[in-house]
């Protein structure tokens, strides 16, 4: 298999380890034709990054578009998936400078409504029917209500029905994140929706330079789930 473009890559403008020129040229080294930048939404409460850095980071892409001619280098976002109606944290102007953008349930986001702070809490704790109901109303309203690219690692720390996410994931075009680092979606998972023909993506959500273009967890995932590769949308055989 290989890996046309790694989307998911975070840098010190939110909590990863380095520039966004040192992930484009561990993607460069790779072989990797597209590489995205895509770090925390701003309304995550330990590292989300600065708002006004989207606008920043935007200007230093596009000078590195012009400095590497041989990759295609995307500004894109990680959102916080924030409540059960959908609500993510981003707004035009940072649509407007964006190139995609991505949407994930983290703990850290910050708390919109009494009820979101409380499915934080049952995620963390109790773990049980209620907020696996609140979590898949929660991504499925995201993606109905928002041009998300990659719902990213879809069930990690808040589970899911994931049939009922991958069949509006089909419905509204939108890729589900196969994560090399957190393992979501899980071969299990997997397993449950390979029927549904929903598309995806692997993602490295690499938080270092030397962790851009690692696909291993991923590719062992797809490769036990025995998913059809071709709905597999960043690779060829």
């Amino acid at each position: 298999m290989k890996i046309l473009a790694d989307y998911h890559t975070h840098t010190k403008y939110s909590h990863g380890a380095g520039t966004i020129e040192e992930n484009v040229l561990k993607a460069i080294e790779l072989g990797i034709k597209k590489i995205g930048i895509s770090d925390h939404g701003y309304k995550h409460l330990l590292y989300g990054i600065k708002l006004d850095d989207i606008f920043k980071m935007r200007e230093e892409i596009d000078k590195l578009n012009e400095k590497y001619n041989q990759i295609d280098i995307l500004l894109g976002m990680e959102c916080n998936v924030l409540d059960d109606k959908g609500n993510i944290d981003t707004n035009d102007k940072v649509l407007e400078v964006c190139d995609y953008i991505m949407a994930g349930y983290h703990f850290g986001s910050t708390p919109i409504s009494f009820d979101s702070l409380m499915n934080h809490f049952n995620n963390s704790t109790i773990k049980g029917k209620k907020a696996k109901e609140y979590n898949t109303k929660a991504i499925i309203n995201a993606m109905k209500n928002n041009d998300i690219f990659i719902i990213t690692h879809p069930g990690d720390k808040g589970e899911v029905y994931i049939e009922e996410v991958a069949k509006v994931a089909k419905d509204t075009n939108t890729n589900l994140e196969i994560n090399s680092s957190h393992g979501f979606l899980t071969v299990e998972q997997l397993k449950k929706i390979k029927d549904i023909n929903c598309n995806f993506i692997v993602g490295s959500d690499a938080h270092k330079p030397s962790d851009v273009g690692n696909f291993d967890v991923a590719i062992d995932i797809i490769k036990k789930s025995k998913i059809d590769v071709s709905y597999v949308k960043n690779i060829v055989l």
